[in-house]
């Protein structure tokens, strides 16, 4: 009896300051929640679900990879790598030979709006493996490559940074990490152009994706698309210089990214196209990042004729929620059936450094429909 008593006199105290412990740590956890909004942490994720989406329609073989066709023969990628399919492709001269850091002042940010793109003095075989390099070292897998358009693009990985940072997950530790979530995933896509003098342009652009409760109750959620984030891509631009020259000064390399001078606006809408006060070169290569960084699909395109053939779906034109699903759920050809195919084209204008941007439907025709006048829209806010 007296064991007994003594156990009850030593325990009840015990189980009160347990509780009153645990009551301290929700009060503290639901206090002092500290987001860490300016840092990024993708790596602790890399093995998180991923959101599943499409490969490109088009899957070209690895060699040749930038192989630009003669204007007499096969204009597009596509038809070109075809028409080389039956032949024994050669290595490419230094796809896979080590390179060391470039210096400094081989590499140059370059500004147009909120669009910042850097210029490497490598050629983009020389750039195509650190590149692979940099976003696994951040965390990120390569899930498609295109030799035809020269992009990358990752999976969807969350950002841990964005995790509450409180007393109770850091008393509880690591062991239960994978139960708090974000509810955000983020990819990014690497677009590689070559110049004439062997140098590389690379734009990087951000799609996100959140999720969201629906039902009456909400007691379901879905995976909707958010804006892409222009800090996001020159954050990632900035840590790209620093891996790209071997600095160890990651911040400076991002500040220096961000305070990139801004130029004066460049393109304007009039009527069913878009001017671009920029010669075809620049103009053409920006209206690619433009694509990617509002979401279409780029299948192939045809420099020599300055077109762009394209997937796009309009959401307003289908359930929303329907659409939505089918963004991130693939694996049957519903998807590819619904998206319309487009040809964006871009062409040198009267005058010096003049460019126009016209959207034609995948028969070469001029496309005046409402979706046409969406697409000319949403790419004249991203080439301003």
């Amino acid at each position: 009896m007296t064991i007994r008593k003594k156990t009850t006199l030593v325990s009840a105290p015990a189980a009160g300051r347990a509780l009153t412990l645990t009551a301290l740590a929700l009060s503290l956890a639901a206090c002092t929640t500290v987001f860490e909004s300016d840092k990024v942490d993708y790596r602790g994720a890399k093995k998180a679900a991923a959101l599943e989406v499409p490969p490109d329609l088009t899957q070209l073989q690895r060699d040749n990879r930038y192989a630009v066709p003669d204007a007499k023969g096969v204009a597009t990628a596509s038809g070109f790598q075809q028409s080389r399919g039956q032949q024994t492709a050669a290595p490419v001269a230094g796809a896979t030979e080590a390179v060391g850091p470039v210096s400094s002042d081989a590499v140059r940010i370059e500004r147009a709006g909120d669009q910042r793109w850097l210029v490497v003095k490598q050629t983009p075989e020389q750039l195509w493996p650190q590149l692979r390099q940099f976003w696994e070292d951040n965390g990120f897998a390569i899930e498609s490559e295109s030799a035809a358009t020269g992009t990358m693009e990752t999976n969807w990985v969350e950002n841990r940074s964005k995790i509450p940072q409180d007393f109770l997950r850091n008393a509880i530790g690591k062991v239960f990490d994978r139960a708090y979530s974000t509810g955000e995933r983020d990819k990014f896509r690497t677009r590689l152009e070559r110049l004439p003098d062997g140098s590389t342009e690379i734009y990087v652009s951000h799609r996100g994706a959140e999720e969201v409760l629906t039902g009456a109750q909400k007691e379901t959620t879905v995976w909707t698309v958010r804006p892409n984030d222009p800090g996001l891509e020159s954050q990632f631009l900035g840590r790209m210089v620093a891996h790209l020259t071997g600095t160890k000064d990651v911040k400076s390399a991002e500040t220096t990214v961000a305070n990139a001078p801004l130029q004066p606006q460049h393109a304007k809408l009039v009527g069913d196209k878009v001017e671009v006060d920029e010669g075809f070169d620049r103009a053409w290569r920006r209206v690619g990042l433009a694509l990617d960084r509002v979401g279409f699909t780029v299948e192939d395109r045809d420099r020599v004729q300055g077109i762009y053939f394209v997937r796009y779906v309009d959401p307003e034109a289908t359930n929303k929620e329907g659409f939505f699903k089918r963004l991130f759920t693939f694996g049957d050809d519903e998807k590819a059936k619904e998206a319309q195919r487009y040809r964006v084209l871009v062409k040198a204008a009267q005058g010096a450094n003049v460019s126009e941007v016209t959207v034609q439907s995948n028969d070469g025709k001029p496309d005046t429909s409402p979706t046409a006048a969406k697409i000319l829209k949403l790419l004249n806010d991203e080439l301003k």
